[in-house]
Formats: structure tokens, sequence, C-alpha cells
């Protein structure tokens, strides 16, 4: 039996006398109702992220309320405690300017408060990530529970849903094709219930890859957050963390090199968001684990996209979860699986894999033979534009624009891009390639997702629906198009981009994974010998931004604070894909 402090006892506050604080914990405690009973059992937290403000959570009290029973009927103490909740929509000036400290707040309050596991509940893009990387460093028993994903909704007939279709829609207004009534009707329609967007966005993406990875128990990636399966999931999940508490199944026994290997395999294979290996790759961080992104694009070579979901495909997520959920997608992949891996319910991934009801006739998971997409969903890119990388997602891409050389047309930075691409002034084609530079980790700051440059205006009346597009920021997991995100090194840290000057030839290719500018060495030491240093504004020298601007990583390394990640120990993925 292991001498290890539990319940109450543990993290006692430092009064010089345990037994003063064990006994003044207690006696606060029990104003919230408490018997003696009840504060001798085991506790488990509960990360409580509802908001107003976020309505991909609006379901977290009901949530909260199951994961209480669940606990309970295994004769644990449940007990909730607030964090930070983040919405993708509520975020100046982006949510991933805040997710590391949502991740601060989750990993300090798990430490703070006695708890002998802690469930997660998180839904939106950033709200999962920045959990797991709580937990990840605190190293307590930890198992995730996703709010779901919304219903869709009907405009005119047709079926709609967030994101994608917002942004489809939102195009067409752009070009004038729709007018003010009905842009008014679609945003009545697309987000008809509470839960995250209903595509394969960041949302849906790091619902699956978690599950992938065995921080979530199986099936809980994919029932709407308004369905009865979602509760009951999460009073399985209430079980479960009781289990995981007496069993001291911490995070470092299961998010592993092998488990991030699965996981990564699965982003390839559903088409995923590319937020995704930004946030895997933090995720690993944490657990001392390097992402390497050259071993990622070899996995590729092997994974087909196999979701036929939107941005990529034509379904949403709860047909996915009527198709069956993620194990639809395991069994396809099984043989490129580390099947050995621990999951939060105890058992290894294959062994729930073959626990799994056994499949059905559907169309939304395709076959190996059969794909949506030949290769994984997303690329990563080398080049002198591109030292330490970038990427683009290519199974939502243009095929006619993967292999594409033409002349920039440079935005300095968002409110250069604001000011201008929708003037009929502006000297753009559809065979030019747009460049917007200053919206990395540090350039905007937080890396927002800008990176889904809007085609200019007086294209878009013209019917053009795609153009390459090329930034040190990110997209949304719901936009789809030729779009090159996270140039790594960003403009602000004195990255190649920077450099490019309208005019310039840029030249990308996919298929060569190449991204590059074709200006000569001369010219580009030039302009970096005469590049002006970063000017500091004055809000980048207080509170949390000072703090973002001096220790934060770049794309490749996961957008986190470089003191929040320990000393690299193993690398991933290990296969040669």
């Amino acid at each position: 039996m292991s001498s290890e402090k539990r319940g109450m006892s543990r993290g006692l506050t430092s009064y010089g006398d345990d037994g003063f604080s064990l006994f003044l914990r207690k006696a606060f405690i029990k104003a919230m109702g408490y018997t003696d009973d009840a504060l001798g059992r085991p506790i488990i937290g509960i990360v409580n992220t509802f908001s107003g403000y976020n309505a991909c959570h609006r379901n977290v009290p009901d949530l909260v309320e199951a994961v209480k029973r669940g606990a309970m009927l295994q004769g644990a103490l449940p007990i909730e405690f607030p964090t930070i909740s983040l919405h993708e929509s509520f975020a100046h000036p982006t949510s991933m300017y805040l997710r590391n400290l949502m991740a601060i707040d989750t990993e300090e309050m798990i430490r703070a408060q006695p708890m002998d596991a802690v469930v997660l509940i998180g839904g939106c893009d950033k709200t999962v990530p920045a959990q797991l990387m709580g937990a990840a460093s605190a190293n307590v028993p930890a198992i995730q529970l996703v709010t779901g994903a919304m219903l869709t909704g009907s405009h005119r007939g047709e079926r709609v849903g967030a994101c994608t279709d917002c942004r489809r829609f939102w195009g067409r207004y752009r070009a004038e094709e729709i007018d003010d009534q009905e842009i008014a009707e679609v945003n009545d329609q697309l987000v008809p219930t509470a839960g995250t967007c209903s595509v394969m966005g960041t949302a849906s993406t790091m619902a699956l890859v978690t599950e992938a990875l065995g921080m979530m128990l199986p099936g809980g990636a994919c029932p709407p957050a308004v369905s009865a399966a979602r509760q009951r999931h999460a009073e399985e999940t209430g079980a479960a963390a009781v289990r995981i508490a007496a069993d001291r199944l911490t995070p470092d026994k299961i998010m592993t090199p092998k488990a991030f290997e699965n996981a990564l395999r699965v982003l390839l294979a559903i088409g995923g968001s590319t937020n995704g290996l930004v946030h895997l790759t933090a995720m690993a961080g944490r657990m001392g684990i390097e992402v390497d992104l050259e071993a990622v694009d070899r996995l590729g070579a092997d994974t087909p996209v196999l979701v036929d979901l939107k941005p990529s495909g034509s379904y949403y997520m709860e047909d996915l979860h009527k198709a069956g959920g993620l194990v639809m997608i395991l069994r396809e992949l099984k043989h490129l699986l580390n099947l050995d891996c621990l999951t939060v319910s105890g058992r290894t991934l294959g062994e729930e894999i073959e626990a799994a009801p056994k499949p059905w006739p559907q169309n939304v998971v395709r076959t190996a033979k059969d794909p949506i997409y030949a290769e994984g969903g997303i690329a990563v890119l080398r080049g002198n534009l591109c030292p330490g990388g970038a990427i683009i997602k290519q199974s939502a891409a243009n095929p006619k624009l993967m292999q594409h050389e033409g002349r920039a047309v440079v935005f300095a930075d968002a409110a250069d891009l604001a000011a201008r691409i929708d003037s009929d002034d502006l000297d753009v084609t559809a065979d030019d390639i747009l460049v917007l530079q200053n919206i990395g980790p540090k350039g905007h700051p937080g890396m927002p997702e800008a990176g889904y440059l809007p085609i200019p205006r007086k294209l878009a009346r013209q019917g053009v629906k795609d153009i390459v597009r090329i930034s040190d920021g990110r997209m949304s997991g719901t936009a789809a198009g030729t779009i090159v995100l996270h140039v790594t090194p960003e403009s602000a840290d004195g990255g190649p981009l920077a450099l490019v000057r309208t005019g310039d030839r840029i030249r990308l290719d996919v298929a060569g994974r190449r991204l590059d500018m074709l200006v000569d060495e001369a010219e580009i030491g030039r302009r970096r010998a005469s590049l002006p240093p970063r000017p500091l504004r004055p809000e980048d020298d207080r509170g949390y931004r000072k703090l973002l601007m001096e220790t934060v990583t770049q794309a490749d390394k996961g957008v986190d604070f470089d003191f929040l990640v320990p000393p690299v120990k193993a690398k991933t993925p290990l296969a040669k894909g």
C-alpha cells in the first residue's frame, strides 16, 4: 500500500503543522455541507469551464452533474472547480494567445487543491489542448471529457453547420452572390445547438486525437453535445476517474511517444485541423517529447484521409457518431498503430478496438482502399522561405495550385490586410500569391487564424474561389483552400517571410515539399541587413503579454512558453512511415 497522501490530506496548505492544516481545511470545507464520511473518500476534481461567453460549453453544467453521479456511484467525492474558459470567437486578439494561460491555470489549480484524479471538461478549440498541457505538467491522474459537437441546421433546405459553411456563405456574400437578408438567415442557422463546430475543425480534431492518444474513454469523441449518449459518457468518465485514482494512472503512463504517434496518425487520417499539429506538439513537449515534423510528413505517405467530413469531405460530426465514431477509423489504421499503448480505461488501444461493437455499412469512414485523399491531410514544407518548416492542409487544397509559381502580393500585417484586401485598386490576379507577414506567435501576438486570407473582393466578383496564400499564422480547421501556414521562423522573429516584397516570385511545390522565394541570396542578404528591429509596442512591456513576448516558442515547438517545457528525452513519431 502506498504511503502517498490521498483525499483531503493531499497538498496541505503550509502552516508549519500538517495536523492543523488538515483540521483547518476540514473545518472550512464542512461549510459546503460535507460530512466526515464524505471527506474521508477519494476526491475527484472536476474542471468546470462553463462561461456565458462560450456556447461550445453551454452543456458543461449538465456534464458536471453526470460526472458527479458516476464518481459517487463508485464511492468517491466529486468536487468541481472553475478555470478559465476560452471561446474562439470571444477572445481578443485570439484564443491561441490565451491557451498557455489556461494551461497554467489548469495545472496550478490541479496542484493547489486536493484531488486524487481530475476530470477535464473542455470542447472549444484551445480548451482541450490547454487542459491536457496542464494535466501533463501536474501529472495527477487525469481523464478528458469533451463537450461534443453541435447538431446541424438548415438553410432553405440545405444542411449547414459551423463553421465551414460560415466561411462558404461569407465568401458568397463578399462576392455579392447573396444579399443582406440571406446572410442574416444563414447566421441564424449555423449554430443551432450547444456544442463545438460540427465539421472537422480544431475542436473535432482534438476530440478524436485525444481519444486516440488514450486520454479519453473509448467512444467519447463523437456523441453530440445535446445527446443522451454524451451524458452517459460523462457518467462513465466520472466512474473511470475513480479507477484511475486508485490505480495511480498518471498522464506520463499514457502520453508516451508511441501514443503520440497514434494521435498524429489519426490527425492525418481524419483530414484534421492544422492547429492539431501545433497542439499535439505542445502537449508532447510537456512530457519531454519532441515532435519530428519530417517524421510526421513521412507518416502521411501511408496514411490516407479516410473521413468524409467537411472541409475535406461532405459530412458532419453527428454523421461520424452514427457511423460508429473513432473506432471505425482505428480499424482501418490498425496495422499502422501502436496497439500496446495504455488508455485511461486501463486497457490497451488494441484491446479497446477488439472490444468495440462490430462495424456496420456506412459512408462516412472510407476504407484504406477507397480513401478521400491518398496521403495524409497535412504536408510539411521546407525551403528558403521556411527553414524551420511550414505546413499545408493538402486534403483541403486545390489540386491545380499544389505546384504553383506566382508573384507575391505582400501585406505587412493584419491591419494592412484589412485596409487593402477589398480595394478595387489592389494590384492582384488569380495567379498571384498572397503573403501576410507578422501574424505569428509574437507578431500579432498570439498567432491568430488570420492565415485564411479572404479572396480579394475584386477577384471574388470574378468568380475566383481559391488562390495561394502564405503566412506565419494559423487558420481555422473549418477552413479550406491552398493555404500555407506556420511559416517558421515567423516574420517578427526575423524569419525570411519578413524579407518578401511585392513582385517577388515564389514557388510552391507540395509534391516536392518545397516553399521558396526566387530571389538571389545576395539580395536576400541586403534585405536582411537593412531589416529594422521589431518595434516594441507599449502593451508588449507588461503583464501576460510581456511574458508571452519573452518566452513563447515558434510553431514547430508548439507555441508554448519555453520555461514550461522540460528537456527533450524522446522524439515522436518513431515509425518510418
